[in-house]
């Protein structure tokens, strides 16, 4: 009996702690079903919403409570069908009161301010509505969010200046206010945000030096910079920066050397500090930062020898240092995991190590040719006139041009030249936040303003610099006909954030600056629109270079992450004299010769044999005495054919 009632009190336990772990588990569950969300928080989310013309999705507003549904369970905050979304938290107090705690409009074309009926979400941790159309500015009371830890507006059209309320933000790790249409300085107060770990502020329209209070953001991983008019010298306090992973600094007005502080930076991965007027020698002890994948110091005025530890670096994976004022030798040695490497355009000299004939990217392989003063085909001119179909095949329009194909499989360094060495064509860059980047643009939209479409079906696209180089051109004044058409972006008249993107980038001809800052859908009056630019150069020495060069402006990632840099459809060059050359490729004309020699014993031989077979017809007819006069009236003599 006792050993059944001490079994029986045991059961009972077990069963009645099993019972106490249910109600722990559940009790949260049920109190966040059974939770309302703040009166006044729904009232400011129903006005900003419907300010926004953004309807809630039934994800989350089940039965016209907010809090409820995905907006308290595990549903992704991300997940495309959950947007507009937000997330709440109901374990604040005891009173079945949720608070919304973040708020996600992304990517849906809204349109609108924001309304001062925001603060009213003192709760909010993130705000992310970028990629919409908002206008106006960037308001004073968005500093009253202080609970905010990230505030994501890129890819819209907010203007005025940043107000110095944002340093009131002091919970903030993330702040995105990229590709907009800011004004002024950045203001000092930023240097507050002592917890800030990302700042994306490239394209959005400030300038000016950046502010010494930003010596305080010793927490920064990421800083992206470009297309922003920030001058002075690069801050020497970011080499205090010594969590920094992510450095781009390209198409800003810097100018002076690099920090030497940097060689703090040991966790870079990525470090872009390209056409940022940089004159230096580069680091010795850039072989420090063991972690470094991208490195990109192209289009400065770097000077001296390029540092051997750069090429020995496990991490390095991609090294761009073309355009620069480098000298001596490449050294013997290289590491395995450095496979795209571009030198192009610098002053180096000496034999080629064994590594450059390995299966690499890079502009190396006639590296000797895309030094400064391209020694390559000078030899006697052969041409005078191409055109190409720039990224595809031949096209013939209706003018009788005939545009070569380029189709080659360009890559992140690539120096391709025609096998008539007729013309060349040379790519650098990389695409950065792609994972496959593709250097050619092919498009299915009517482009119109022209009576060639099909010129525009496909076109090159680069990241930083597309060449096209005419050989053994015969010297002289030339027309160059360039054929553009923008094709990805919407017309600015929509008023979508995709209208919002910009193509930027320079011309040169010959290595004279033809047209900076050049826009292809501003010049043609919108998009999917042709146009044709037209320029004038001197041949002097039977070279020929059109240089399309993306200096670092304009918006890096509409409509896609990574988009951005010089592109183009067709190109033609015609001399503006009477050529003594044939402008014929000498294998084509070979071929030619020997189709008209084919063509021309062929016809002879049909008209022979023609002849013979009239002479015996009229023999069976006539007499011999009309036979002889009649082959006097012919008087053919088969030799008089010219075969070539």
């Amino acid at each position: 009996m006792g050993l059944r009632v001490r079994h029986h009190l045991s059961s009972s336990s077990a069963h009645f702690c099993l019972f106490v772990i249910f109600i722990f588990l559940c009790f949260p569950f049920y109190d966040a079903q059974n939770a309302t969300t703040d009166p006044s928080e729904v009232r400011a989310l129903n006005l900003l919403l419907g300010g926004w013309d953004a309807q809630a999705v039934a994800l989350w507003n089940i039965s016209g409570e907010p809090c409820s549904g995905s907006a308290i369970n595990a549903t992704d905050f991300k997940d495309g069908d959950n947007n507009p979304a937000i997330k709440c938290d109901c374990s604040y107090n005891n009173n079945n009161t949720c608070h919304i705690t973040q708020l996600r409009v992304y990517a849906l074309q809204k349109r609108g301010t924001i309304p001062e009926v925001i603060v009213a979400l003192k709760y909010l941790t993130l705000l992310n509505i970028d990629q919409n159309y908002f206008t106006g500015p960037l308001p004073a009371y968005i500093g009253n969010l202080s609970s905010l830890k990230t505030l994501s507006i890129a890819h819209n059209a907010f203007s005025g200046g940043i107000p110095k309320e944002i340093g009131n933000l002091k919970e903030l790790t993330s702040l995105s206010i990229g590709e907009n249409n800011f004004s002024g300085t950045l203001p000092p107060e930023i240097g507050n945000l002592v917890k800030l770990e990302e700042l994306y502020i490239n394209s959005c329209g400030v300038g000016g030096e950046i502010p010494s209070t930003f010596a305080n953001l010793k927490s920064m991983r990421v800083l992206w910079a470009s297309d922003s008019a920030f001058s002075g010298k690069i801050p020497e306090f970011i080499g205090n920066w010594t969590k920094l992973q992510q450095l781009r600094f390209q198409g800003n007005s810097f100018k002076g050397p690099i920090p030497s502080s940097f060689s703090n930076l040991t966790s870079l991965d990525s470090l872009y500090l390209r056409n940022a007027l940089i004159s230096d020698t580069i680091p010795s002890d850039i072989g420090e930062y063991t972690r470094l994948q991208r490195l990109d110091l192209s289009f400065n005025n770097l000077t001296g020898p390029i540092p051997s530890s750069l090429f020995n670096m496990s991490s390095l994976e991609s090294l761009f240092l073309g355009n620069n004022s480098l000298s001596g030798n490449l050294p013997n040695q290289k590491s395995n995991t450095l496979q795209t490497i571009d030198l192009s355009y610098n002053y180096l000299s000496g034999s080629f190590p064994l590594w450059v004939s390995s299966n690499l990217q890079f502009v190396l392989p006639q590296l000797n040719c895309l030094q400064r003063n391209f020694p390559c085909n000078r030899d006697l001119p052969r041409y005078a006139n191409f055109a190409i179909k720039c990224g595809g095949p031949e096209r013939k329009t209706s003018d009788g041009i005939v545009f070569e194909a380029e189709k080659s499989s360009l890559g992140a360094a690539s120096f391709n030249v025609t096998s008539s060495e007729k013309w060349a064509v040379s790519n650098v860059g990389l695409f950065a936040d792609r994972n496959s980047p593709a250097y050619v643009e092919n498009t299915l939209a009517q482009v119109t303003s022209t009576n060639a479409p099909e010129l525009y079906q496909t076109s090159r696209i680069s990241p930083s610099s597309l060449r096209y180089y005419g050989l053994g051109l015969e010297n002289g004044n030339y027309t160059i006909s360039l054929f553009f058409a923008e094709t990805a972006f919407d017309d600015r008249s929509s008023q979508t954030w995709e209208s919002r993107g910009r193509r930027i980038f320079d011309i040169y001809i010959q290595g004279s600056l033809r047209l900076k800052d050049f826009d292809i859908s501003k010049e043609a009056g919108g998009v999917r629109k042709a146009f044709v630019s037209k320029f004038n150069a001197t041949v002097s020495e039977n070279y020929l270079e059109i240089h399309l060069f993306w200096a670092g402006k304009g918006t890096c990632c509409t409509p896609v992450q990574g988009y951005y840099g010089p592109i183009i459809s067709a190109l033609s060059v015609v001399p503006d004299f009477m050529p003594t050359v044939s402008g014929i490729p000498p294998h084509t004309r070979k071929e030619k010769e020997k189709t008209g020699l084919i063509v021309g014993v062929t016809l002879s031989a049909a008209i022979v044999g023609f002849i013979l077979l009239f002479a015996f017809l009229y023999f069976n007819g006539k007499t011999r005495k009309d036979d002889e006069d009649v082959f006097v009236g012919i008087d053919y003599k088969p030799n008089t054919f010219s075969y070539l």
